[in-house]
């Protein structure tokens, strides 16, 4: 069995976005030692999910963008999760194996609870969410997140989208890792 990792970056007041969905104080407020422990976090999956609106929205970007990102973000498997259909990729000259990557993304439009227990249950190494603040509220009520890797960013928003809204009942976690960057950024990984 596989575990499930969150992925997520935070601004210091507790917001993933801003009030419009704005992220852009993610790399404003990151250094490449950051950067390069964020990737390293990624690399470590054997599968990348997000739900329906962060995939149309990563799917054209990632298969022609270059940086520390892009190798991993094309070349791990990848599958979505959609409560409102999903018409697939369009169709595109680009016929490289990133786009490939892209185009094959298993869907999932069932139960979110049901997929990621099927997910679970697949041999291989991590499940690793990543993606909107909508996404990952639904996600943190399942209750089947093993780890939450939270980067702190040092910014304070004043008002956005938060991903620990909501809980039915409080979320209890362990620390078992902080990493501290030059430019502010504390990664900060949980457990159940």
């Amino acid at each position: 069995m596989r575990k499930l990792i969150m992925k997520m970056s935070i601004s210091v007041d507790g917001f993933v976005g801003g009030a419009n969905g704005e992220n852009d104080w993610v790399f404003k407020t990151g250094d490449e030692e950051s950067k390069a422990y964020s990737v390293g976090v990624i690399r470590e999956a054997g599968l990348i999910i997000m739900g329906r609106k962060s995939f149309e929205g990563m799917a054209p970007y990632w298969p022609t963008a270059t940086g520390p990102f892009a190798a991993p973000m094309n070349e791990i498997p990848k599958a979505l999760f959609t409560k409102k259909g999903f018409a697939g990729i369009p169709p595109s000259a680009d016929q490289s194996p990133a786009a490939a990557s892209w185009a094959g993304a298993r869907v999932f439009n069932g139960d979110l609870a049901e997929g990621i227990r099927e997910l679970k249950a697949e041999p291989g190494k991590p499940v690793t969410a990543i993606g909107g603040a909508g996404f990952m509220r639904s996600l943190i009520a399942t209750g089947l997140i093993d780890e939450y890797h939270l980067f702190i960013h040092p910014v304070a928003l004043g008002s956005g989208l938060p991903i620990f809204t909501d809980l039915a009942i409080p979320l209890y976690l362990k620390l078992v890792d902080v990493k501290a960057f030059p430019g502010g950024v504390v990664a900060r990984t949980y457990r159940i």
